[in-house]
């Protein structure tokens, strides 16, 4: 009997109830985001399939039920998908010759949508915007002007669509065979479309007032919460209604544009549809690119929320541009250290993950302003991927996961420089190859204190580099100068200067950088002094050099550990050997003419031992690979030779 009572419902129900029954359960489903919600049937057909645990009795009692979400859900993918269309109940099908044409079901859906957006323009006039004013009014919690701003021009838009455009719709189908078109009626819409630019414009300073006053005014939130904790939103929020007017144009077009297609070539509607078509693709990209603002907004936001939310870096009008891991290589360890890059378009932050990330995220170790800032590629063998920012506040050795990986921090990086470099045609062009320069390694004297240096790193020194005495762990300690970056001992860094790039406040530099940043001349008896015959600094790399590596020096004469020794031939000096203890070193610990040596085999029948061998001094070496024991013999025969650069078989031959 139930069945029976439900097909007589079916058949009783004109083609009116019909399209707002569909149009209710579209309404249903998009306000439903939690379970429980009561929507009214209206005469839907209630087979038990798509209810909750009804029995036949239930089922004809006239009282609300609640829909399962599972029949909702399929509902609203065959209207999605226009099947709803195609499908009807035996019996109630059209023939073929009585269907109606595909254009005429576009147009029904268009009005069905419409009414939905009343009903949410509806919501955001009549309710929030009149509570909210209503409170401000008499609570003064809130600026009156606050909460016109947030809402602009809202009550003008639903006034025209609930007066006009809404009831035009309706009587425009209701005659459909009369007049078969909307062109016409649309194009009506597109004066109006001037409400949706003033909406669009003001949406981002809207939303942000809307965040602003939600955590400043307790009354404010409380009015917000209650209204949208309401069966009227669907459990949605405030931000999401208003987000309804920005997406409204672009669904006019995606119907119309279908409606379009749909329509046959002779239609008399076909060229009123494209010029409404025309108008409304024109006001969709100004609601697509608000929408987008809003993506973007919402992305920065939830960044700064990783970040902790620290004042100085909160800016609405920055851009992410590109954020994730790198390896910091230190001064100090030999493993490189986790860390986290956030690249906007105005900076860089270098951030330390937390350990517990309970709110941030992240902690902002470093600031460096974009503007002034030099990014290029590290050539470093113990680590690969590597790559060097340097900026005002700061400069960074920093490692990635792989060599695509360090190739686009390089190039979001430098991107980033040349935007800021066009805005401000005063900077000078900051960046460099991929393969850099390396005489930048080492600070300009005009740029010492201006920005912060590269700092050397420990183990790249066995001595101090402005007086070359040995470092050792109690008495003779590394320091760095923060002017220039060198390994220095105390007494060679026992001076302050005041350092523009860290807002002037005093750092400990050398005794070079303090006479160059403050003018005043030191004393005799700590002046630099008089550089030794082996005095002659290793860092000069395979630029300035015709041959520099690691070499295991093997034998009693370098000791019984067989330290390893950074070995220069340099360009200035082509015929002399110089030994390093470390590749930074200012002083060498033993130089070895070359001339009138002879380069032979090693004894020991390992093929990347060589020795050098005159009149009773034998050194022997060890390289790391045959070939680079190749080129260092090719290199020593040519110097015991006398060959010199500029002469026939120039070249370089350093690893």
């Amino acid at each position: 009997m139930a069945e029976d009572h439900l097909e007589a419902g079916r058949m009783e129900g004109t083609s009116e109830e019909k399209l707002a029954s569909v149009s209710n359960l579209v309404t249903v489903f998009e306000n439903s985001r939690t379970p429980g919600a009561v929507p009214k049937a209206h005469g839907l057909p209630q087979s038990p399939g798509p209810w909750e645990k009804l029995d036949v009795g239930e089922a004809l009692e006239p009282r609300p039920r609640t829909v399962s979400r599972r029949y909702l859900s399929s509902l609203k993918n065959k209207l999605s998908s226009g099947a709803w269309r195609k499908s009807c109940h035996p019996g109630t099908c059209p023939t073929p010759g009585t269907q109606e044409p595909e254009e005429k079901r576009i147009v029904q859906e268009l009005l069905e949508t419409e009414q939905a957006y009343v009903a949410r323009l509806h919501l955001l006039d009549q309710v929030f915007f009149q509570e909210l004013l209503k409170m401000a009014r008499s609570s003064k919690a809130v600026p009156e002007d606050v909460v016109r701003i947030i809402f602009s021009n809202i009550s003008s838009i639903y006034q025209f669509h609930a007066q006009f455009f809404l009831p035009e719709l309706q009587r425009r189908l209701d005659d459909w065979t009369a007049t078969p078109r909307i062109g016409d009626v649309i194009q009506k819409l597109a004066p109006f479309l001037k409400m949706y630019s003033e909406y669009v414009k003001n949406f981002e300073r809207a939303a942000e007032l809307l965040a602003t006053w939600t955590e400043k005014s307790p009354a404010f939130q409380e009015v917000i919460t209650r209204i949208q904790s309401s069966e009227a939103s669907g459990s949605l929020t405030l931000q999401h209604h208003m987000l309804e007017p920005v997406q409204r144009i672009p669904r006019y077009e995606l119907l119309l544009k279908e409606y379009v297609q749909k329509l046959p070539a002779q239609a008399p509607d076909r060229a009123d549809a494209q010029k409404a078509l025309d108008v409304i693709f024109s006001a969709a990209q100004h609601s697509n690119a608000a929408i987008t603002e809003m993506e973007r907004l919402q992305d920065l936001w939830e960044v700064y929320q990783r970040l902790g939310l620290e004042d100085d870096i909160v800016d609405p009008s920055n851009t992410l541009l590109r954020e994730g891991p790198v390896l910091k290589i230190s001064f100090r360890r030999n493993d490189p250290m986790e860390r986290y890059l956030f690249l906007f378009n105005n900076m860089l932050l270098y951030c330390v993950p937390r350990v517990i990330q309970v709110g941030a995220h992240f902690q902002v170790r470093t600031r460096i302003d974009v503007a002034g800032m030099k990014v290029r590629e590290l050539t470093d063998a113990e680590f690969p991927n590597s790559f060097l920012v340097s900026g005002k506040q700061r400069t960074l050795e920093l490692q990635a996961r792989s060599q695509e990986e360090m190739i686009s921090w390089i190039q979001a990086c430098q991107a980033a420089i040349n935007h800021i470099e066009k805005r401000n045609e005063t900077f000078k062009a900051a960046g460099q190859g991929p393969e850099g320069d390396p005489q930048d390694q080492e600070l300009k004297s005009e740029e010492l204190g201006l920005r912060a240096p590269l700092w050397i790193r420990d183990k790249m020194v066995t001595m101090c580099m402005r007086c070359q005495e040995p470092f050792n762990a109690l008495t003779r300690r590394r320091h760095h100068c923060r002017a220039c970056g060198y390994v220095v001992c105390a007494r060679c860094s026992d001076y302050r200067a005041q350092l523009k790039y860290d807002d002037n406040r005093p750092n400990r530099v050398c005794f070079s950088c303090y006479t160059f940043l403050t003018g005043n001349v030191l004393p005799e008896d700590k002046e630099d002094k008089r550089r030794g015959i082996l005095e002659k600094g290793s860092s000069a790399g395979p630029d300035r050099s015709l041959m520099c590596s690691f070499l295991q020096l093997v034998g009693d004469k370098w000791g019984k550990s067989s330290p390893r020794g950074w070995c220069v031939i340099p360009r200035d000096d082509p015929l002399v050997l110089y030994v390093y203890a470390a590749p930074q070193d200012m002083r060498a610990h033993t130089s070895i003419p070359l001339l009138g040596y002879q380069v032979t085999a090693g004894p020991q029948g390992d093929p990347r031992v060589f020795q050098l061998q005159q009149s009773g001094q034998l050194y022997t070496f060890k390289a790391e690979t045959e070939e680079l024991r190749g080129r260092w013999v090719k290199a020593m025969e040519r110097a015991a030779s006398g060959w010199s650069p500029g002469e026939p078989h120039d070249g370089d031959l350093s690893d």
